[in-house]
């Protein structure tokens, strides 16, 4: 393969063909609705035609029970729970950037969520990440950061700190670092 020349756009699909690749994408992986469709589009003619073309092969793959958003955010939500110990706030954020329903994010994140204990799952994430006790104030932060990027609501990353004996002079520096984070 020739580094100069452009790479030669493939021959829109028609229906079968189209349908072919929706089941190969979602065999190597799991997709919503709107990212399987976002696939699709690549590869469909462009224009009313190419949209009537993906409804149909969208249709038919519901149907058969191979594309539903609900199960897709079931399946998500456990595998990013039990596997990566990631908290409700990334999940329900991971969902949405995946094009999911808003309702149907929200229903199955608190259905998931419902009987888990945060905090524990949160120390469970730092045992995965072999995130230490901080030792100081820039540790501190950088635990804190870990934690907010993995989804845990602040009261529990305090709470947290707070049993890893962390300075009250630290935590108050936290403090300050997540409010010049929100004005910015």
């Amino acid at each position: 393969m020739a580094f100069g020349r452009p790479k030669k756009k493939p021959e829109p699909l028609n229906e079968s063909g189209l349908y072919d690749f929706a089941v190969k994408a979602l065999g190597r992986q799991m997709r919503s609705e709107s990212e399987l469709r976002r696939l699709m589009s690549g590869r469909a003619e462009q224009g009313s035609e190419g949209e009537e073309v993906i409804a149909k092969v969208v249709a038919r793959l519901r149907e058969y029970g191979y594309l539903d958003d609900q199960s897709f955010a079931e399946t998500y939500a456990r595998l990013r729970q039990q596997n990566e110990k990631l908290g409700q706030r990334r999940v329900k954020q991971a969902l949405s950037q995946k094009g999911v329903s808003a309702e149907i994010v929200r229903e199955t994140v608190e259905a998931r969520y419902a009987d888990t204990n945060e905090e524990a799952l949160a120390r469970e994430h730092l045992e995965r990440k072999r995130i230490r006790k901080p030792e100081n104030p820039k540790d501190a932060a950088r635990v804190m950061r870990r934690l907010v990027t993995a989804g845990f609501s602040t009261g529990v990353i305090y709470k947290i700190l707070r049993q890893w004996d962390v300075p009250d002079e630290a935590l108050a520096a936290l403090d300050n670092l997540d409010e010049d984070a929100v004005e910015e």
